[in-house]
């Protein structure tokens, strides 16, 4: 993946580039080295842990961005349910999304998120459901989830909490509360 701003933005730094591709099994550590470093704490890291150890985990949506031999950015999106009175629809949640400090603001993190999304959809998957900053995601497509008449599972501001269709019609008719796998309310994004 080569993307001239991120290329161009990186070498101001005295970096040549980096890429993007699906997590392998020797990158566990670094992994959770990333989300450690760049949350200032140990909940996502052992959030993504505990959704490989879990099988709510896809290998090949969790991809790294890789500087040199250095695991720079990481973005998983692991598997949900939107569930209402009548039907359960499968989608797929953002979380987490990691860039270490040394990294930041030089769009590795949309880059991971542009890749991911690409892939996501490259699977067939249909909807990418996300808990984040209400004027950073919208740049990706997101909208209010509740506007579909899709809720959280917890307290949330609505604007923070987005969906987005990867194919046309695809969140025509959904509604419910989402339900995340079990490791978020346990280590994960639902825990204090």
């Amino acid at each position: 993946m080569k993307n001239p701003f991120i290329t161009s933005a990186i070498q101001k730094r005295g970096m040549e580039s980096f890429f993007i591709r699906p997590e392998r099994p020797e990158d566990i550590d670094a992994i959770f080295e990333v989300n450690l470093q760049a949350f200032g704490q140990d909940g996502e890291a052992r959030l993504v842990n505990a959704l490989r150890d879990d099988g709510d985990y896809n290998r090949e949506l969790s991809l790294v961005a890789v500087f040199g031999e250095r695991i720079i950015g990481h973005i998983l999106f692991p598997p949900i349910v939107i569930v209402s009175d009548t039907t359960e629809t499968s989608a797929l949640a953002l979380a987490p999304l990691a860039v270490h400090q040394d990294f930041q603001c030089l769009g590795i993190g949309a880059a991971l998120i542009e890749e991911g999304l690409k892939e996501c959809q490259r699977l067939g998957h249909r909807i990418v459901v996300v808990v984040g900053h209400p004027t950073y995601y919208p740049k990706f497509g997101f909208t209010i989830a509740r506007d579909f008449g899709i809720q959280a599972p917890f307290p949330c501001p609505d604007e923070a909490f987005m969906a987005l269709s990867l194919a046309s019609g695809a969140l025509d008719g959904i509604h419910g509360t989402v339900r995340y796998p079990i490791a978020f309310d346990t280590v994960g994004a639902h825990t204090s």
